[in-house]
């Protein structure tokens, strides 16, 4: 019997990028964008920036483009850092039925190794839809379950797809690129620990796999092998992390090349976890740029799936006064008074000073939280929903079915390109973030990924 990681080798070294939908090449373009603004905020505000320290500290200079530093790097070390940067303000894309940000491990790694081997625009851009759909699938075969035992599917599956957008780049075959995901499996790893302190330990998980992707291959192309059962076998990735003996694949795998899921890969408007959006958008529309006091409200109820509870409404005291920038992120509480005491949620709303401003904090303390069974969730996004009731009686509701950013509330090309240029524009200058932008959108003509990407070796840091 044939198995996935066979079944997801083939599709790596023979889909071409004329095979691809225009439309699904054009969403691919548009996460690459988004994940590179991720990345250039994080630098230029000091976030996540130890990885890109830590592998300048190992040492060996590369032609992969490292977003804030001069020289380049190694193509897995530079994966690392920059994966590590774009999701440290937790601001990149999230695909909803994997429940995994995909964009962040796929595009550092495969940019890297694009960079690293020569590759064209249309090379690059076939691996990170190749990258895209194994993720997705990966994660979509049991939608859910690596985050109820604590596990983080961003990379538990991202693995795999970084695995196989970099085989492809690296020319190496379907046998080879079978071996890598095996080893893969024994590289996969991202706990949920992090949310007892708050602690910013979670960018490190797309940096790992990012990494562990080109070291999987390099391996496997000078003859270590992995095991073919890593998915569906006995200690594999569904038995050994879930508890489950046996796995059905095949809805994952039959289509592969037919359904395409990049488009279905969710933007983010807010810089916070994905289960805050439904429900912050929905406080978004309510308030619609008005201002609120503590004394003008008398109680918030925020509505989310069940699911999310434990990563942003739990344990309620420590979330309704967040002890870091990372756990405010990972807060509804602080993040719904936030919206309400000053009309907005960005970037800036993350800050030390910012989570501990009293204003906010005293709205937070009146923020309780109920748990809704949403038709939209977990195939459609992250629905969400808010009840305030008011100090003079009026009652304010709403309900968001589909966060804003998701394929059924979509953010337009624009909005993404307004995002991205928000991002880059405190790291680079404006005519860096021109010139960036202009590489993503005509990537498939560009045949030298290095000079292309060269603004982000520029970018401010928050020492320079």
């Amino acid at each position: 019997m044939t198995t996935a990681a066979e079944r997801f080798a083939e599709f790596a070294t023979t889909l071409g990028y004329d095979d691809i939908p225009n439309d699904v090449v054009e969403h691919a373009k548009n996460h690459l964008l988004d994940t590179i603004g991720c990345g250039l905020a994080a630098t230029a505000m000091g976030i996540a920036t130890e990885g890109r320290s830590t592998m300048r500290e190992l040492g060996g200079i590369g032609d992969a483009v490292v977003i804030g530093q001069s020289e380049g790097m190694p193509a897995a070390n530079a994966a690392f850092a920059n994966a590590m940067l774009c999701h440290g303000l937790d601001f990149d894309d999230t695909h909803s039925d994997s429940v995994s940000h995909v964009s962040t491990v796929v595009c550092p790694a495969s940019l890297a190794t694009a960079q690293a081997k020569g590759a064209s625009g249309k090379d690059l851009m076939t691996a990170i839809v190749i990258g895209n759909e194994v993720v997705t699938r990966v994660g979509m075969a049991t939608p859910g379950a690596f985050h109820k035992r604590g596990f983080h599917p961003t990379a538990i599956c991202g693995i795999f797809g970084a695995t196989a957008s970099a085989g492809r780049l690296l020319g190496n075959d379907a046998e080879t690129i079978t071996r890598a995901l095996g080893i893969a499996g024994s590289m996969a790893s991202g706990l949920f620990a992090y949310l007892a302190d708050g602690t910013p330990t979670k960018p490190i998980h797309p940096a790992w796999a990012a990494h562990g992707a080109l070291i999987a291959n390099q391996l496997a192309a000078f003859g270590a092998i992995g095991p073919r059962s890593v998915f569906e076998g006995k200690f594999g990735v569904y038995h050994a992390f879930l508890g489950i003996k046996e796995i059905d694949l095949e809805e994952q795998l039959s289509d592969l090349g037919e359904r395409w899921e990049t488009p279905r890969i969710a933007y983010k408007p807010y810089p916070a976890c994905h289960f805050i959006h439904g429900s912050l958008g929905a406080t978004a529309s309510l308030a619609a740029g008005r201002t609120f006091t503590s004394d003008e409200i008398d109680e918030i109820t925020v509505r989310v799936p069940e699911a999310g509870v434990a990563l942003v409404l739990e344990p309620e005291n420590l979330k309704r006064a967040p002890r870091s920038e990372y756990e405010g992120k990972f807060s509804l509480q602080y993040s719904t008074a936030a919206m309400l005491s000053r009309g907005k949620v960005g970037i800036s709303d993350y800050t030390d000073e910012a989570i501990s401003e009293q204003k906010v904090l005293d709205i937070a303390a009146k923020v309780s939280y109920e748990t809704k069974d949403y038709a939209s969730y977990p195939s459609e996004g992250f629905p969400g929903g808010v009840s305030i009731k008011l100090a003079n009686g009026e009652l304010l509701e709403a309900e968001l079915e589909h966060q804003k950013g998701g394929p059924d509330n979509p953010m337009s090309r624009e909005e993404v390109s307004a995002k991205y240029r928000e991002n880059a524009r405190i790291a680079l200058s404006t005519e860096q973030v021109d010139a960036v932008e202009a590489a993503v959108k005509s990537i498939d003509s560009e045949d030298d990924l290095v000079t292309a990407f060269a603004p982000l070796a520029d970018a401010k840091t928050s020492d320079s």
